[in-house]
């Protein structure tokens, strides 16, 4: 890395499903750009976060987390962004969970790309109490896969993220910015407005949640200063409808206040938002539906 030359790269994040994946984008960039909850597989775009410094941009790449459990074409796309992702980035995030190497996760490492540089980050530092047992740990998971570095955070709390970057940062290549250095996202409000309405159905519906489910903004308009967007949020089956909307429709209308407010929040203005839910069966497993909404 020359010095006094600006370095401008992607990195890739990428791990087994409820790593912690999107809350360290979102910690690295100072701004919630990617949705989190403890379902697996909550993002389903790659979404790249910017983190810009005086000499240096780091354009960071949140992917789905890589998982087997789920069949059909919405998985096997998922799955396909993350393999694709690694081929496209000067720089490998590898997350995994303190204490933790599962099945799954070696699902992951095995992956990993062997003339990139990969960061071996171990996530919830915050949890560990005895670190001569941590350290054990991460020597055998780096026994496993030749890793340019290592770091251990909690992306929860925000912590040692500083020093995550200072090791990031010398695999970037010589290149001048390709952002705006005030922005932090490359994805337009129409599809931040999209992805805070499936966070909050991720929150209020947990394990109820139909996987074959999709959010998918009808429209998005400027009027005056105020934004007006209609959501139709879509499941595969009749019957799942009602688990949405829940009883007398109090469940749709938290989402759809709260994800309102976030809005409102995140864009700096005032927001009209109205949500409803739809049918439309079999978009899980056809590849046109997925390729109609950016997920192919």
């Amino acid at each position: 890395m020359t010095e006094h030359a600006y370095h401008c790269g992607f990195v890739a994040i990428v791990g087994r499903p409820n790593v912690g994946k999107s809350t360290l984008m979102n910690h690295l960039i100072g701004q919630k750009v990617s949705i989190t909850s403890k379902k697996a597989q909550t993002t389903r775009h790659r979404v790249n976060g910017i983190h810009t410094e005086d000499k240096a941009q780091f354009i960071f790449v949140d992917t789905p987390g890589f998982q087997t459990f789920h069949k059909g074409a919405l998985n096997e796309t998922l799955n396909k962004s993350v393999k694709d992702s690694l081929g496209s980035v000067d720089c490998v995030l590898f997350i995994l969970e303190a204490m933790r190497c599962s099945a799954a996760d070696r699902e992951v490492m095995a992956l990993l790309p062997k003339h990139t540089p990969v960061i071996l980050v171990v996530n919830k530092l915050d949890k560990v109490k005895d670190k001569f047992l941590l350290q054990e740990f991460i020597d055998g998971v780096r026994a496993e896969f030749q890793f340019a570095d290592c770091e251990v955070v909690s992306a929860k709390h925000g912590q040692r993220l500083s020093e995550l970057l200072d090791k990031v940062r010398p695999h970037l290549p010589e290149s001048m910015p390709l952002y705006p250095d005030d922005m932090v996202t490359d994805k337009s409000e129409r599809f931040l407005s999209a992805e805070i309405v499936r966070e909050k159905l991720f929150r209020y519906l947990g394990e109820e949640l139909p996987y074959e489910m999709n959010v998918e903004v009808e429209m998005f308009e400027m009027d005056g200063a105020l934004r007006r967007i209609h959501i139709a949020i879509l499941v595969d089956k009749e019957n799942q409808k009602p688990i949405v909307i829940g009883k007398g429709g109090e469940k749709l209308k938290k989402i759809s206040t709260e994800a309102r407010l976030d809005m409102e929040k995140l864009f700096d203005g005032k927001v009209f938002l109205q949500v409803w839910v739809k049918v439309k069966s079999g978009w899980a497993d056809d590849v046109r539906f997925l390729r109609e909404f950016g997920l192919n």
